[in-house]
């Protein structure tokens, strides 16, 4: 059994709450602008991590795929940061993890999970700032949103 803190769009800001979630999980996904090199840093100090780039990770992110498929405990994953980058026919995957519209989203299409975290960084617009904890077992998972308070 493994907790995965699921994230995305934290645009070089990485919240204290996020910070306690993440020291708390046995592994990371971030689908990408994380916009520094340093957010990667920290991620990957935590351990085992799963990143891919997104569309505002510039020159310094050009060793980071565009999308990975992971299988974690029997569940398979297929990363990438924008939803329409996602193949048609997906095989073989359980959970799509997208970022980009900074907006939690968690719906089943087809028996496959397409989660969107939202954005733990800089708040844009009047949106909730949002991450995912999701914990895997033997190819079950369960997953919940986290909202992160509002400090800045």
């Amino acid at each position: 059994m493994k907790q995965i803190a699921i994230l995305s769009d934290t645009h070089g800001l990485l919240r204290e709450h996020v910070v306690v979630e993440l020291a708390e999980a046995d592994c990371v996904i971030h689908a990408g602008d994380a916009d520094t090199p340093c957010i990667i840093e920290s991620i990957g100090q935590l351990g085992e991590a799963y990143v891919v780039r997104g569309n505002n990770d510039k020159e310094w992110a050009e060793a980071l795929p565009e999308s990975i498929a992971v299988t974690i405990e029997g569940v398979r994953f297929f990363i990438v940061h924008n939803k329409k980058d996602v193949p048609k026919y997906l095989k073989d995957v359980d959970v799509v993890v997208y970022g980009h519209s900074h907006k939690y989203s968690a719906e089943v299409i087809e028996g496959i999970l397409f989660l969107n975290p939202g954005s733990c960084g800089k708040r844009r617009f009047d949106l909730e700032i949002t991450m995912c904890r999701m914990i895997v077992d033997a190819g079950h998972y369960r997953y919940e949103k986290v909202i992160i308070p509002y400090d800045i």
